[in-house]
């Protein structure tokens, strides 16, 4: 999914995890059944999955190389698609490509994962880690701070305003901006960072909290023959490989772990933007750029996950310092979004009701479409074990309705649209598998509005239901 979805939704990853579950829980609704299945995310900082790659949107031309701009439009108008003809079909079609792949793994394993359980976890002051990286030059990772290159975002999601890839120099314009509204960085910053031309010197901003973390953790974890890195960042393709290179000579150079292997578990832990590779930092594209602990962050990285191996393959994690303590800003925090306010209803009508209603009869591959008075999806609150949608089936033995599909299912959409004089809308979407049922079906929505007594909001829930229609077999599969 790209930026321009406003569902809340799974993204490739995702799909695969609900097929995969979908096929080892037959009969149960999304995140039931006994069988869980994780597709984590490895060094995937520089990978994207739109395999058409790069266009120019106004023009159908390829985006320029270097920048990823067009010549008309800049980076907004640079936006790389596929394999779908949409975000969602390229999604339902790389979410099941993973999966085939992962069932197919999964058949025809062979090894048991077993053994000793071993980890390392150590608290880290990015801002000032130094590496000796040869017998005569030491280097040292840098305050926080982002690039320009960050501002014009990426080929998946390009930003709004004329940033570009690949910039080694700062703007004029953009630069005076920041030093009027959030303060000029360093020369110390700026030269620490160099080439990249700062946007943002985060680690000197401060206010109201610190726009990014200076302490961070670095973990490894080694389940039998697995060793996880648990790396607290987007790390790129390459760098991601030496990094796994230097755990596993680690571990295997002192005997006690010659068969490990040796994985990468990306975004754990707390969140540090990108890690390149020293080279990739060089030429400031939107991963370089969002390196923001300079160009060093790697060899600090590399440095720190070497000690942690170390330690694990002697025996010696408990003489490993356990660090500088992270701050704690708990009551500090502070929530710049509103209350949602009251729900309000049409004349004559209660939540729940239905404006517009679905036909009598659909066939297999159809779009069912329902909407629904409803109330803000935010006062319904904690819904981990709830759903806003429902589709049933009319089990014509029992004489009763069961539940076949919720919001969590593929299938379903659930869209809320807030409209004017508090009053809102939710249209609930069916799309209708190949493979459903002829029968009778209803799709019902559940939610809550809010009112006030008095001085005291009052949540109450609702729901609602279309009519009975009928799905038959498909023209095309009679």
């Amino acid at each position: 999914m790209n930026y321009t979805n406003l569902l809340v939704s799974s993204d490739n990853m995702g799909h695969a995890s609900y097929l995969m579950e979908q096929d080892k829980n037959p009969g149960e609704l999304p995140g039931k059944g006994g069988f869980v299945a994780g597709f984590s995310s490895s060094n995937l900082g520089d990978v994207s999955p739109n395999i058409k790659g790069p266009h120019c949107t106004n023009t159908g031309q390829p985006c320029d190389y270097l920048n990823s701009s067009c010549p008309v439009g800049g980076a907004k108008l640079c936006t790389a698609f596929g394999p779908g003809e949409d975000m969602f079909e390229s999604t339902r079609i790389i979410g099941r490509n993973i999966y085939m792949k992962a069932k197919e793994l999964y058949a025809n394993a062979d090894q048991e994962v077993s053994g000793f359980l071993h980890f390392a976890h150590q608290w880290v002051n990015m801002t000032e880690v130094k590496v000796q990286v040869n017998s005569t030059h030491m280097v040292s990772t840098c305050k926080p701070a982002l690039g320009h290159s960050f501002a014009a975002g990426t080929t998946d999601g390009g930003g709004d305003l004329n940033f570009t890839q690949g910039a080694v120099e700062g703007d004029p314009f953009w630069d005076g901006i920041r030093d009027a509204l959030v303060g000029e960085p360093s020369n110390e910053t700026q030269e620490c960072h160099h080439p990249k031309p700062i946007l943002f010197s985060t680690g000197e901003m401060n206010w109201p909290l610190p726009w990014h973390p200076q302490i961070i953790d670095v973990q490894i974890i080694i389940i039998g023959s697995i060793a996880v890195i648990a790396v607290p960042g987007e790390i790129t393709t390459m760098a991601g490989r030496r990094l796994r290179d230097t755990v596993k000579q680690e571990l295997q150079s002192q005997g006690s772990f010659q068969d490990v292997e040796v994985v990468i578990s990306g975004l754990s832990n707390v969140y540090t933007h990108y890690i390149t590779t020293f080279e990739e930092y060089q030429v400031q594209r939107y991963e370089g750029a969002s390196t923001i602990y300079g160009p060093h962050t790697l060899s600090a990285y590399l440095h720190k996950y070497r000690a942690l191996a170390r330690a694990i393959a002697q025996d010696q994690v408990s003489d490993l310092p356990v660090g500088p303590q992270p701050p704690f800003f708990e009551k500090s925090l502070f929530n710049l979004l509103p209350k949602a306010a009251v729900d309000k209803k049409p004349v004559n009508s209660s939540f729940g009701d239905v404006l517009q209603q679905v036909y009598p009869v659909y066939r297999q591959g159809d779009v069912v479409s329902v909407t629904f008075v409803a109330g803000n999806p935010r006062h319904s609150g904690d819904i981990r074990d709830k759903t806003f949608v429902a589709v049933e089936i009319y089990d014509n033995r029992t004489g009763t309705w069961e539940v076949v599909h919720t919001d969590a299912s593929w299938e379903t959409r659930f869209h809320w649209l807030k409209g004017s004089r508090g009053q809102s809308n939710a249209t609930v979407e069916w799309y209708i598998p190949m493979a459903a049922p002829s029968a009778s079906y209803r799709i019902k929505h559940f939610g809550h509005y809010k009112q006030m007594k008095g001085l005291r909001p009052v949540i109450t829930p609702y729901e609602g239901s279309s009519g009975v229609f009928t799905v038959k077999a498909s023209f095309y599969y009679q």
